[in-house]
């Protein structure tokens, strides 16, 4: 079959690569249908998170079941199924407790002998725990399809953003990360009844989004100035709930000075220089929570996929390009010169 493959920074390839198949009872085999790049992934696009040579990527696809172990009792052959971007058992302590992340038997996709998602075939570990089975229908629906792709990833971490920063009914929500998961965050906060949300970004397409979302404001300065502004609009004290979805130093700083005396800051930027933005001191001082890390997505699918398939929420519009499974390498470039948002991949 074919995947896609790192080499080393800037040099990404689709090539053949061995048949996704059956290797142990509890797997199971899916086509992928559709699959995205990710903003994590950019880190080892860029050289800043150590990849093996020939290594798969990708970690959010969804597909058709072609073929299950002898072990897998809820799946059967021509299911449509969404992926989240970790495998999990869903039966051990830390499954049992909803934090699919951290499962005794789990792991990530891409990772050394595993498939990536970015290709035509994925084999699943412990299908049972890991897949969500999704409506038959949804396979002829291009734009559900769409919104469903991203409960794999962006839309859960979102979420998992709003429930760290304690997003709730009449909440103030401030957005530190234009990105798909930044917006996503602006979704799950409206979604939550967050009252006023403001977006920090400067890039208009995507702050367009935001406010399609829920938005009720956007700030378009950095650093200090952003701060400034944040706190002029909310009468100087910062908000109750603020989501940091970019994992820089410069970002988690500012999340930590926009934020409300004793509000809390939801955490899922993977970080890159993000502790230094800290100041314990301050935080203590001021009753400031910190909450959030990689986001457990697999508890969250369900009663997300309620509100995608209800209408309720609509994440498609975080997708702004579709791309082939050839067309790949340049999704990764696009991305990159943030002359796209996030990339979807139709191999």
């Amino acid at each position: 079959m074919r995947a896609t493959v790192i080499h080393a920074p800037h040099d990404i390839r689709v090539e053949e690569v061995p048949d996704a198949a059956i290797q142990r009872p509890e797997d199971a085999v899916v086509r992928v249908l559709r699959a995205c790049i990710c903003g994590s992934d950019l880190w080892a696009y860029r050289g800043e998170a150590e990849r093996q040579p020939g290594q798969r990527i990708g970690h959010e696809f969804l597909g058709i079941v072609e073929e299950t172990g002898s072990a897998v009792a809820d799946l059967r052959a021509g299911d449509l199924v969404v992926a989240p971007f970790m495998w999990s058992d869903g039966t051990c302590e830390y499954c049992s407790e909803g934090l699919f992340t951290s499962c005794e038997h789990g792991g990530f996709w891409g990772s050394v002998g595993h498939d990536g998602g970015q290709g035509e075939a994925v084999r699943v570990p412990h299908a049972d725990g890991t897949l969500v089975k999704l409506p038959a229908e949804a396979v002829s629906d291009d734009h559900l399809l769409t919104g469903l792709l991203a409960l794999s990833d962006v839309m859960g971490t979102g979420h998992h953003a709003a429930l760290g920063a304690g997003v709730r009914e009449g909440s103030t929500v401030a957005v530190v990360g234009d990105g798909a998961v930044g917006l996503c965050g602006v979704l799950a906060a409206k979604r939550l009844g967050a009252e006023r949300i403001i977006a920090l970004g400067r890039h208009t397409v995507r702050t367009d989004i935001a406010k399609l979302f829920g938005a009720t404001d956007v700030v378009a300065e950095r650093g200090e100035a952003a701060e400034a502004a944040v706190r002029e609009l909310l009468g100087g004290r910062g908000a109750h709930a603020v989501i940091e979805a970019v994992g820089t130093e410069q970002s988690m700083r500012t999340a930590v000075n926009i934020t409300r005396d004793g509000g809390a800051i939801g955490y899922v930027g993977v970080p890159h220089g993000s502790g230094t933005g800290l100041d314990l001191g301050v935080m203590f001082d001021r009753n400031i929570t910190l909450r959030g890390g990689v986001a457990p997505v697999r508890a969250y699918i369900p009663e997300l996929l309620k509100d995608v398939l209800s209408g309720v929420i609509d994440p498609a519009p975080v997708f702004d390009r579709t791309v082939s499974l050839d067309e790949v390498p340049d999704g990764y470039r696009s991305m990159d010169d943030r002359s796209a948002l996030k990339v979807m991949i139709k191999p």
